[in-house]
């Protein structure tokens, strides 16, 4: 049984899917079972379990390992996220859980200005001293998160940045998916740490030239300083505080270290990842 903390998430639903696909029995944890039930709706449910789940309940997280052997943690972001899936791992352990998939952070280096990095760190660093079998996936930018940008682009044809022309690496999430699936399914891959990114690197002018291509109108970026950026994501994008200081400090990785794209998806998979062509020609009607 493998039991999944994120199932409502992008890659924890599209992993879902895929485990589904695979004959997989899985257990999908929710704060709000029912609402997960609903979302569920259309796969086969004869081999998936919801359960309610809440990660500050360490009883309700004890409840839902029985009897499973593997895990898949993927948490939204979140400043609780040291306390929050420390006493996941801890308690995983403790139920018998046999092997860990984590979603973590690329920007790992110690000296890393992401905040959100370090959150991760120390989580991998309580994995790593548990002694459980873990593995540990490191994705770069989400193609899914340049939806983010749908409401300027779709009334101002613009969308802000502070990366000027730097280029990022952007992977599809249902590659970050199946990537886990198989490291879930296939124990000859499990337990290494797997950087993940697509087969190119862009810059958001160049996805401003893509978007231009498809809408068949003038898209245009528009760059910031990144303090500037910070308080548009607060005033405009209405975002906590905590989140606008995290997508800044990610930009300004993206500036300072340059981003290559790895194999990692093409030789766990054994085919190419996802192109970014695809996704906006795939999603193209969200920003128009």
């Amino acid at each position: 049984m493998i039991v999944i903390i994120g199932a409502t998430g992008t890659i924890g639903s599209a992993l879902l899917k895929r485990l589904v696909d695979l004959g997989e029995p899985v257990r999908a944890l929710s704060r709000e079972p029912e609402k997960l039930r609903n979302q569920i709706s259309d796969l086969d449910r004869s081999i998936i379990e919801v359960a309610s789940a809440n990660a500050s309940d360490p009883e309700s997280l004890r409840r839902a390992f029985t009897g499973a052997s593997q895990l898949f943690l993927a948490m939204s972001n979140s400043p609780r996220q040291i306390e929050w899936e420390t006493s996941i791992i801890q308690i995983a352990v403790e139920a018998g859980i046999e092997h860990i998939v984590k979603i973590s952070s690329p920007a790992f280096e110690e000296s890393s200005p992401v905040a959100v990095a370090g959150w991760h760190r120390e989580i991998e660093k309580t994995l790593s001293e548990s002694g459980v079998t873990h593995t540990v996936l490191r994705p770069y930018a989400f193609m899914q998160n340049l939806q983010h940008h749908a409401p300027t682009i779709t009334t101002q044809d613009v969308f802000f940045g502070s990366m000027g022309e730097s280029p990022c690496n952007f992977i599809d999430c249902r590659d970050i998916a199946d990537v886990a699936a198989e490291v879930l399914t296939n124990r000859e891959v499990s337990g290494h740490i797997y950087t993940l990114t697509g087969s190119e690197i862009f810059n958001y002018p160049q996805i401003a030239s893509k978007l231009s291509a498809l809408l068949n109108r003038s898209i245009r970026y528009i760059n910031m300083e990144p303090q500037a950026l910070y308080r548009n994501l607060i005033e405009h994008g209405q975002m906590p505080s905590w989140i606008a200081n995290h997508v800044v400090e990610i930009q300004a990785m993206a500036s300072v270290v340059p981003e290559r794209p790895t194999d990692t998806v093409k030789r766990l998979l054994g085919r190419e990842p996802r192109t970014l062509d695809a996704f906006l020609n795939e999603y193209i009607e969200n920003f128009r």
